[in-house]
Order: structure tokens, then C-alpha cells, then sequence
């Protein structure tokens, strides 16, 4: 039987760098609701930056028209504290993902990235998973426990 979901957000904006910012801070402040901890709150603002993150620079590269491509954020709470946070884009996707996930693996060519984005997710939460279409988009869904202090 599935969790009971106390609580949810959805939200949409542009794939501009500067809205990564609004990202960390309105999912971190939708998790608030349950206390959770200072060191829970930063996993949770870093992960969202991460995954924003690759959804502006990876999932729209080449693209001038960010302001018309948007970055959906999903979340919700269960009664038990689970945080659940679904980021997608409907950008160009990812060929690999299983490859993508490796630590150090990136498509920068200019090498301004360092490849650890899904590493940093990884460690960071309880569980991630990535699916994504090529031409269609990428979803990454985070789970993290909140345990109330």
C-alpha cells in the first residue's frame, strides 16, 4: 500500500541559470514543513541546484531561447517524512544514462563541468532515478527521509 501524501508542489519556470537559485530555495522551503535538520535542508538545496543545473546547461545546450524552455519541478510528502522531487525538462535527453551516472562522465567539451552532478545526487539522497528520451527530455527523481529533530 502506497504512503500517504500530506503535501505538494508543482512548478514551472525558465531554463535560465539565474532561476536555479528560486529552485533550491522553494524546494528547501516545501521540505521546511517537517523540521528537518540544517544538514538535511543543505543535502536537499544542493541536489535540486545539481539537478537544475543539468537540466538548463545539458538539457538545453546550444539553445538562445531559454526563456521559452521550461524546467518542471514536482513534489511531495508523505507522512512519514519521505521528500519526493520529480525535475524535468523537455530538452534533447541523454543517450546513455546508465554511462551519463558514472562519476567524472560529462558531454562539456569546454571542460567547465566536472561530470559529478549525478554522483553528488547519488550521495546526497536516498534514491534517484533517471529516465530520459532522446529529442524528448529528461526526468530525475529524488527521494530524501526528513527526520524531524
Amino acid at each position: 500500500m502506497a504512503e500517504k501524501i500530506i503535501n505538494s508542489m508543482k512548478t514551472e519556470f525558465s531554463a535560465k541559470s539565474v532561476n536555479e537559485a528560486f529552485a533550491r530555495t522553494a524546494v528547501a522551503s516545501f521540505a521546511a514543513q517537517f523540521d528537518p535538520s540544517i544538514a538535511v535542508i543543505a543535502d536537499i538545496k544542493t541536489v535540486i541546484s545539481e539537478a537544475v543545473t543539468n537540466a538548463i546547461v545539458h538539457g538545453y545546450a546550444g539553445r538562445e531561447d531559454r526563456e521559452a524552455c521550461p524546467v518542471y519541478i514536482q513534489c511531495k510528502i508523505t507522512e512519514s517524512g519521505k521528500l519526493t522531487v520529480r525535475i524535468k525538462d523537455k530538452g534533447r535527453g541523454i543517450e546513455d544514462v546508465e554511462t551519463a551516472m558514472q562519476p567524472l562522465y560529462t558531454t562539456d567539451s569546454e571542460g567547465e563541468r566536472s561530470g559529478m552532478g549525478f554522483t553528488i545526487m547519488q550521495s546526497f539522497t536516498d534514491g534517484i532515478k533517471v529516465s530520459s528520451k532522446l529529442g524528448k527530455g529528461t526526468a530525475v527523481t529524488l527521494e530524501k527521509r526528513l527526520t524531524g529533530r
